[in-house]
């Protein structure tokens, strides 16, 4: 039979939770603000504050009156969270891209590295072998050990259910994709999450991006392929095998004719109508092996006719998919992410004409990412952030008390 957890101990970890949490966002602070934040009693406060020195996860640092703060009476002693004591990796595996990231407990970067893939000869136990030598590189760049990393996440574009799993394909994509990284990364790190690569670059927007005022909107990846992350009333929708959002279903909408993303398209359709340029078009001056639907969006935007002509047939093709979306799930807003979002403006004009007669729904308002082209990996770093805020206490022993820090190395944000 399994015990519950005696009620002294379960109120431990609430304060251990409360002012970790409190510190976390902190700078620095005292006993006094730990108490004012918490509302935890000061004796608490202080065997707490205590308890979570000797984890490493706060440092004590020298008192006002060595740092030149103190003026009468004895001095407060003062802490920080210790935001170097760990590292945490976040992880974009896309299908022909890798980023990886590590920051400090803040999400303060310390390195990235990124890396071309072959889509079309990775196996599984390749894709591996890739994402374990990018984040051993990365490590390295930070100058940090194995042993120093607290929480990783990863990103990638299949369905992902709570555990990190994705189903099996007919065709075997999903499992070439997240190649049971679960096991992988449990490797490297004692806290893991696995994700889909929009709903990542949906927590990306809601953190820090064009989403941090909405409760209802869905982050739609845009690039090679699409990929749509649905937050609802402030969650993150999974659904029972990770499917919610899955883009498969623009298989069966004939206007859209797949999970194309719109760079794809804008790519596809200029290299059908390549033959039709005139000699002196600066496409073609530039050569085919620089065509790219950045390429068409930078004509069309200095008034190239047969650019804008696609850029118009982007336009009703993403109105569809932001019409299907919007009737499934009703948000109140659609952001276009990924690497071609800063360029994207111009199609959103066509699509938002189109887009309000093709629902009875009010249509979601449609926006550019900012993020750029790391949204995916910003959200893995916001994932891995996140989970370590929850599960740290589970997972850190106590460890040797730091000795006293100076502001800039416990504060470093």
């Amino acid at each position: 039979m399994t015990r519950s957890p005696a009620p002294a101990a379960t109120q431990q970890r609430a304060s251990l939770q409360a002012v970790l949490e409190y510190a976390w966002d902190a700078d620095i602070f005292t006993a006094t603000d730990a108490v004012e934040a918490t509302g935890l009693t000061r004796s608490t406060s202080i065997e707490v504050i205590e308890l979570l020195i000797e984890r490493g996860l706060l440092c004590e640092l020298d008192n006002a009156r060595l740092a030149g703060e103190y003026r009468k009476g004895r001095p407060s002693r003062r802490f920080a969270f210790y935001a170097d004591r760990s590292v945490l990796i976040g992880v974009d595996a896309g299908r022909s891209h890798l980023t990886v990231r590590a920051t400090n407990l803040r999400g303060v970067l310390l390195a990235q590295t990124t890396r071309r893939l072959d889509p079309s000869n990775e196996s599984a136990a390749e894709r591996r072998t890739e994402i374990d030598t990018a984040i051993a590189d990365t490590l390295a760049q930070a100058e940090r050990e194995r042993t120093d990393i607290l929480s990783i996440c990863a990103g990638v574009p299949a369905p992902v259910d709570a555990l990190g799993r994705s189903p099996k394909h007919r065709e075997g994509f999903w499992q070439r994709m997240n190649p049971d990284l679960p096991e992988l990364l449990g490797e490297w790190a004692p806290i893991v999450r696995v994700e889909n690569d929009a709903s990542l670059a949906a927590l990306a927007e809601g953190g820090i991006g064009g989403a941090q005022e909405a409760d209802d909107y869905i982050t739609l990846l845009a690039g090679d392929r699409l990929g749509s992350g649905v937050i609802l009333a402030g969650h993150l929708l999974r659904g029972a095998h990770g499917g919610v959002g899955e883009t498969v279903a623009f298989d069966h909408v004939p206007e859209v004719g797949g999970a194309y993303g719109v760079g794809s398209r804008i790519l596809e359709w200029a290299e059908e109508g390549w033959d039709r340029l005139p000699a002196d078009h600066p496409l073609v001056r530039a050569g085919l092996p620089a065509l790219s639907a950045r390429a068409v969006l930078d004509q069309a935007e200095v008034g190239d006719a047969w650019s804008q002509a696609i850029v118009v047939r982007a336009g009703h093709l993403l109105a569809r998919v932001a019409a299907v979306l919007g009737s499934l799930f009703n948000p109140a807003l659609i952001i276009v992410s990924g690497a071609i979002a800063d360029v994207i403006e111009p199609v959103l004009v066509i699509a938002r004409e189109s887009l309000a007669d093709q629902l009875d729904l009010p249509a979601p308002e449609l926006a550019a990412s900012d993020l750029g082209a790391d949204v995916v990996v910003l959200g893995a770093v916001s994932g891995a952030l996140r989970s370590a805020r929850a599960g740290v206490l589970a997972v850190v022993p106590a460890v040797e008390r730091i000795p006293a820090a100076t502001e800039a190395a416990a504060t470093n944000r």
